[in-house]
């Protein structure tokens, strides 16, 4: 598996590059956002490690850039622990934050669990299904309101997958944040909810699937 580790500080990617190379993974580098998004358009790289903090481009606007193109996981670094920076990086399509100073091994095991959570979200054979005009193609990971194509995050397709699969079954916030986010992942009920109002959004007036359980959850009605 290839990584790109991004960042503008050089020992930094030297030491997440060390253990990653340890942990079997071949590793690209990266000095700034601008970089990054020339590299992830010339190759496809299993998961991105992306600094925000950074000249020229910020790991934010790389995001969106490779957001435009490609679905390849990305884990952000931050020295900021703000929610909002947080929300805002989900937001974004992001599947992990890790706030410095980090520890390396645990930065793998993150890495570890986003690649093997991406992994198993892949279905296993080709599956569309349409409910009124909402169509969705779970193996294209495309979804389309009323013929036109939906414009959203990797995390909200997650999600959206994730509910339609399970539809017509209750589902609680914890069990959405262990299966959608997964085990490594510290967040809370707000990262849910929010990401629920995301998809809400985008699905128009199909967002009625979408039915929120009081005090539990939500679930995929249809």
């Amino acid at each position: 598996m290839k990584l790109l580790v991004v960042d503008d500080e050089m020992n930094i990617r030297r030491v997440v590059r060390e253990y990653a190379e340890f942990e079997g993974y071949e590793v690209d580098e990266a000095a700034d956002g601008m970089e990054a998004v020339t590299k992830a358009k010339e190759t496809d790289y299993d998961l991105i490690i992306m600094d925000i903090m950074m000249p020229r481009f910020d790991g934010y606007s790389a995001c969106k850039e490779i957001r435009k193109t490609k679905n390849t996981p990305i884990i952000m670094l931050s020295a900021r622990a703000e929610e909002y920076d947080k929300l805002y990086g989900f937001e974004l399509g992001i599947d992990d934050y890790v706030v410095k100073p980090f520890s390396p091994k645990e930065l793998m095991a993150r890495v570890k669990a986003v690649t093997s959570r991406k992994a198993a979200q892949q279905p296993a054979v080709p599956e569309r299904m349409a409910f009124e005009g909402l169509e969705i193609d779970m193996a294209g990971r495309e979804v389309y309101v009323n013929g036109q194509k939906a414009n959203m995050t990797p995390k909200e397709y997650d999600l959206l997958f994730y509910l339609v699969k399970n539809r017509n079954i209750a589902l609680t916030r914890d069990k959405l944040l262990e299966e959608v986010w997964g085990y490594d992942f510290f967040g809370d009920d707000r990262t849910v909810d929010t990401h629920i109002k995301m998809l809400r959004n985008s699905l128009g007036e199909y967002r009625k699937y979408i039915v929120t359980l009081r005090g539990m959850g939500y679930k995929f009605e249809a």
